[in-house]
């Protein structure tokens, strides 16, 4: 059912509204600080388009800026601050630059360094909107934004996958990991996963995964050499970070490579890098989606193509929660939690 609100008003109302609610961040800490409460509604910069938010997807990156983590200064923010750095919904209104979006569109973002998205109204840059296709709806858009464009370049850019590649993913049930999963797929690739229960196996196999190890009964490093007759995986894609980081390596092939984009479990502590040589001139990978999205032409190329495979069904986005905008400090502990599957959701 169509909530009541901002879709059903005349437009010269819905482009003038002065108030609105949303979650914000006034010190750093634990869930907690996260207030839902009614502050001033943004303005469109020039450049900028103000989207009512359908859905905004929740992130690790949020977790990482409300308490305040960072490493070399990257996850700061001025307090205080409207969390979210992903969302979908339609455009209200446009600054006066604004040339490829029109009031009424269907939009979706992923920002990797951006904010705002925990709202009812959000003021988004022109570059980093993409619109949605009719077909696909846009709480799925929403989902797939950040984690779908991630998939995308590690996939594709730092460890571009082939035909044959022998593959394991961490948090293969997570939102990113089953997309991983499924573009690995797509590649040809043999795919392995980890997950922590025989609930999250099921999901990932589901998503196409061939073997799926529970890391909490067996190592899978050796399972991952004798899934691939002593060989070893020629990648491994690692959200996790610290806990499974030094298994990881034992997992790998010669020559293989360690992508790290994430640490859920905590940062990888230092380390002689002459490990990856004496392990068999491994190479290791710390990415993040700001470099792969450096202009308007990347967005629109790796959102566009992950719309068109949810469109055309090639890949599914699982919605594993969603909750209304006022329960942010709940989806924040689903989340850190690592309990869940797929992608947490709040809505406005």
């Amino acid at each position: 059912m169509q909530r009541p609100g901002l879709f059903s008003v005349p437009r010269f109302v819905r482009v003038s509204l002065s108030v609105m609610k949303a979650v914000r961040v006034h010190e750093l800490g634990g869930p907690e600080v996260l207030r839902y409460e009614e502050v001033e509604a943004p303005e469109p910069r020039a450049d900028e388009a103000l989207v009512e938010v359908a859905a905004a997807g929740v992130n690790y990156l949020d977790i990482y800026y409300r308490s305040g983590f960072h490493w070399g200064g990257h996850h700061q923010r001025p307090l205080p601050y409207v969390p979210g750095a992903e969302g979908a919904g339609i455009v209200l209104a446009v600054g006066t630059d604004v040339s490829e979006v029109r009031v009424g569109d269907r939009v979706a973002y992923g920002i990797s360094n951006g904010y705002g998205s925990y709202a009812d109204l959000a003021a988004v840059p022109e570059r980093h909107l993409v619109r949605v296709p009719e077909s696909v709806d846009l709480r799925s858009a929403a989902a797939a934004m950040l984690q779908g464009m991630t998939a995308h370049y590690l996939t594709r850019d730092t460890y571009a996958v082939d035909p044959g590649d022998t593959v394991l993913v961490h948090a293969a049930a997570g939102g990113t990991g089953l997309l991983v999963v499924q573009m690995a797929k797509m590649r040809g690739a043999r795919v392995f996963g980890t997950a922590s229960t025989a609930e999250k196996a099921r999901i990932a196999e589901e998503a196409g995964a061939d073997a799926v190890m529970d890391y909490t009964a067996v190592d899978f490093a050796v399972e991952a050499r004798r899934l691939t007759d002593g060989r070893g995986v020629n990648v491994v894609y690692d959200s996790v970070g610290k806990s499974t980081f030094e298994k990881s390596l034992d997992a790998l092939a010669p020559r293989g490579c360690m992508v790290i984009y994430g640490q859920s479990s905590g940062a990888v502590p230092p380390f002689d890098t002459a490990i990856l040589n004496s392990r068999g001139s491994l190479s290791l990978n710390r990415p993040s989606l700001t470099h792969h999205t450096t202009d308007r032409a990347e967005i629109l190329a790796r959102a566009g193509d992950v719309l068109e495979w949810i469109e055309a069904g090639d890949l599914a986005v699982r919605i594993g929660s969603e909750l209304p905008l006022s329960r942010a400090a709940e989806a924040h502990r689903l989340l850190a939690s690592r309990k869940t599957t797929g992608k947490i959701l709040l809505l406005p």
